[in-house]
């Protein structure tokens, strides 16, 4: 099972198993990793599973949807390694990924 390290905006890490076809988003909600919310389910519509992609990791992801892409535009501190994280599956080519999640999503 592929392994998601998620970094949270205060620093702390939590290195997760994550299902193959799960979404990031729902492998952070399922290991209850704060900082990713995903309000509408997973259907790209609230971006409240925004979060960063380490620069390294950023080639191996398929490139975002128009509807991401849309969504993205509302996130709050959009930064170009961007991601919504409801729109990427896991796979075990991503194993070791690296997702850093914005303080504005936290519970600090």
């Amino acid at each position: 099972m592929p392994k998601v390290s998620y970094i949270e905006a205060s620093g702390v890490q939590h290195i997760v198993d994550v299902g193959e076809q799960l979404s990031l988003m729902e492998g952070a909600v399922l290991n209850d990793v704060e900082g990713i919310v995903g309000l509408c389910g997973g259907i790209c519509s609230c971006a409240t599973c925004h979060c960063y992609i380490d620069d390294e990791w950023a080639a191996k992801l398929p490139t975002p949807s128009e509807g991401e892409l849309t969504m993205l535009e509302r996130a709050y501190d959009r930064r170009p390694n961007s991601r919504l994280g409801c729109q990427i599956a896991v796979t075990e080519m991503l194993d070791g990924l690296v997702v850093r999640l914005p303080a504005h999503q936290s519970n600090d």
